[in-house]
């Protein structure tokens, strides 16, 4: 399932990332990839599930190694 797509509140659910940081994330552009399924402003934005696992992989930080 990774094609699933996901509403915020069910990525909030889920991954426990509220939806409203799901939201300042798309301002300013540094969360996971969304796809806007309706235009405008107020649009309605889900997230692929494969996205959101992307990038909680490229978050994350190994421990244990050099000096950051």
């Amino acid at each position: 399932m990774a094609h699933q797509l996901m509403t915020p509140a069910q990525v909030a659910d889920e991954y426990g990332i509220a939806a409203q940081t799901l939201a300042n994330y798309r301002w300013q552009g540094i969360g996971p990839a969304y796809v806007k399924k309706t235009p405008g402003r107020s649009g309605r934005v889900v997230y692929r599930r494969a996205a959101i696992e992307a990038w909680l992989d490229a978050q994350t930080v190994q421990t244990g190694g050099a000096a950051a």
